[in-house]
């Protein structure tokens, strides 16, 4: 099988092409490196069966090309953090929403089935947790940029669904819940590779808010796992899937086991949410994934506890001391 992945040079996208390169697949990654990194690919570029084209997904042309010639997509370019988010509203919301118009209409015309990367922020301010597919999504007022992410990834599912339904395009959507692992970077606001940067580094762990705000972390192999049984089942097609862990854990007590694991003198400080992102900025106090309905189908479950990420992560980083000493100070 060929398959194009919109943003492979990213964290997910480089560990879901290789997964395909490992089941003897023929991958085509395409990514413009706004956020992704060409060293996430650099071990995979001698590969016959590896091709890479730097580009946006905003370029219709080649996208049109690049789908004729693979047989199923995943879409999983977008705009990735809160800190850009709440920075770069309008690269935010283009980004997203363009990005997803141009390669479903590519992949319409010849009806090759997709996979639309969404997120757990569609779920918004609801208190309705676990979060279920069915549920209502609650977001905050236009007023505060932060919401522009959900919103247009939100719009992504309406479109996605919206092809399929009239347009007969097989299209599958998948929230995705904090996925954690290897080459992950702190830079955009990924609470857990910055917290274990500034572990190693003897640097202030630093919380955004009162640390009460929990989340549920899934390692990246469990969630590629997920996307590819998914892409195979036809039963997947028109359909919402989360995919994460429902082991939950509170950022306090998240930073708390970073130090512990790490053995890290740091010390553990709190920074206001408007310092850190602005006045009025507000945060989901929980986040947590119903997974009845993609175990039903698929069988997931997640394999990893949140210590073995976590080990898993702070290992990567020990092996590779010159990305640690880049610790970022933008958590979550």
């Amino acid at each position: 099988m060929r398959v194009l992945i919109t943003g492979g040079a990213g964290f997910i996208g480089s560990h879901l092409a290789e997964a395909y390169l490992e089941r003897g697949d023929e991958v085509f990654v395409l990514d413009d490196l706004s956020t992704g990194s060409i060293d996430n690919l650099r071990h995979m570029r001698g590969h016959a069966r590896f091709h890479y084209t730097i580009e946006s997904v905003h370029h219709a042309a080649t996208v049109a090309e690049l789908v004729d010639q693979c047989d199923v997509v995943f879409h999983l370019a977008a705009a990735v953090g809160v800190r850009l988010i709440v920075e770069s509203p309008v690269r935010t919301i283009e980004t997203n929403v363009h990005g997803t118009e141009v390669v479903l209409a590519a992949a319409n015309k010849k009806k090759k089935k997709v996979l639309i990367a969404s997120t757990s922020e569609v779920y918004g301010l609801s208190t309705d947790v676990p979060f279920r597919e069915d549920g209502c999504l609650v977001l905050g007022p236009t007023s505060k940029s932060r919401w522009s992410y959900a919103c247009s990834k939100a719009i992504d599912e309406f479109l996605a669904l919206a092809y399929w339904r009239e347009r007969k395009l097989p299209t599958i959507i998948v929230r995705l819940f904090n996925t954690v692992g290897p080459r992950q970077t702190g830079q955009y606001g990924m609470v857990v590779p910055t917290f274990i940067k500034q572990a190693l580094t003897v640097r202030p762990i630093t919380i955004h808010g009162d640390g009460t705000q929990s989340r549920c972390f899934t390692d990246v192999s469990d969630v590629v796992a997920a996307l590819v049984a998914l892409m195979d089942h036809p039963a997947a097609v028109g359909e919402v899937f989360n995919i994460g862990s429902s082991e939950e854990v509170l950022i306090e007590a998240l930073a708390q086991r970073v130090k512990t694991l790490t053995g890290s003198t740091s010390e553990i400080v709190h920074i206001p949410y408007e310092k850190a992102y602005g006045e009025g900025f507000e945060d989901m106090p929980r986040r947590v994934p119903d997974i009845t309905k993609i175990h039903t189908l698929i069988g997931y479950r997640p394999r990893k506890s949140l210590d073995a990420i976590l080990g898993g992560v702070i290992d990567y980083f020990r092996d590779a001391p010159s990305a640690a000493g880049r610790a970022e100070t933008i958590p979550i």
